[in-house]
């Protein structure tokens, strides 16, 4: 039986670009089929989701949601069983943004594409889905004689496909690059990125006061009382045992100026008190959430932070 064409999302905001970079896979890689083609990382994120193709082409740089927040949204909602799309970044040169891609081999297409870059790319896709077919196939053949095996142990049961663990691994060590990627309010015009000096990092002091204004007031709320924080549009929430305030300060540069033992980034969008975290509970999906002492809530651990809860 004939295999079926490999099939490509692209997400990039501007058309220009989004159509030239069609052009060129049409002539390097005739038999991929272009899914969809959307604008921004949101749309990214549901598309993919939805026709589950083959291969990720993402701009870094999109209104609303980077590329690198939608590859992370994604890893997170992707079915943990299933091999996750073969993802290629495409960016504007930076050179820090290349040393990391290179770090972590991840695949990335400079603006404006290439032709002998993009051929080298194919190349590269087409034997990663030759090996995932692969993969696929062993894996059915095993499911043969999986009655006879012994019983699975539940860290084995929600185990995530390997391809989709080693995208969760490269991503989480892109956004360990401290000062590298802007937050999720980045856009095309933003600044060129550059990594933060080490010495202003080191040199940066711990908060040990959060001034959250309200009205004509401004609460001075010790951070010694925070459980946790969490991102909210265009604001920051910071929880209390028993209160909620508002505060501006993006949650990456709150990060920056906390201590990271005490408090653990447990979500793109959440930082929690380690101390405060009463029990770690895992759904029927396989994902992890935190109960905490002094919230009645319960807060999702995404995939790129669940190796931080591990029975000792």
């Amino acid at each position: 039986m004939t295999p079926a064409a490999p099939r490509a999302l692209i997400a990039e905001d501007e058309p220009l670009l989004a159509a030239a970079l069609q052009h060129e896979l049409r002539t390097a890689w005739p038999e991929l089929q272009i899914a969809a083609t959307v604008g921004d990382g949101l749309s990214a994120v549901q598309q993919a989701l939805a026709l589950q193709p083959d291969v990720l082409f993402f701009d870094i740089r999109m209104p609303g949601q980077t590329g690198l927040d939608a590859a992370v949204a994604l890893a997170d909602a992707w079915p943990a069983h299933r091999p996750f799309p073969a993802l290629v970044f495409v960016t504007a040169y930076d050179q820090y943004a290349v040393q990391a891609f290179e770090a972590q081999a991840v695949d990335y297409l400079l603006k404006p594409v290439q032709s002998a870059r993009l051929q080298k790319t194919v190349q590269k896709l087409r034997l990663a889905l030759i090996h995932k077919a692969q993969a696929a196939t062993n894996s059915i053949a095993n499911q043969s004689t999986a009655a006879l095996a012994p019983a699975h142990t539940e860290a084995q049961a929600h185990a995530l496909e390997p391809s989709l663990q080693r995208t969760v691994d490269q991503l989480r060590q892109l956004l360990a690059q401290p000062g590298l990627w802007p937050g999720a309010t980045s856009s095309a015009t933003s600044a060129p990125l550059a990594p933060t000096p080490l010495a202003a990092q080191q040199q940066a002091p711990r908060l040990t006061v959060i001034q959250a204004s309200h009205g004509s007031q401004i609460h001075m709320v010790p951070v010694g009382d925070v459980l946790y924080f969490e991102a909210a549009d265009k604001y920051v929430r910071v929880l209390t045992a028993g209160a909620e305030y508002l505060i501006r300060t993006p949650l990456k540069e709150l990060s920056d100026q906390l201590d990271p033992q005490e408090f653990w980034q447990v979500h793109r969008s959440t930082l929690v008190r380690a101390s405060a975290i009463a029990t770690v509970v895992r759904d029927k999906s396989g994902k992890l959430h935190l109960n905490l002492r002094g919230r009645p809530e319960r807060l999702a651990v995404s995939r790129l932070y669940a190796h931080l809860f591990k029975a000792m």
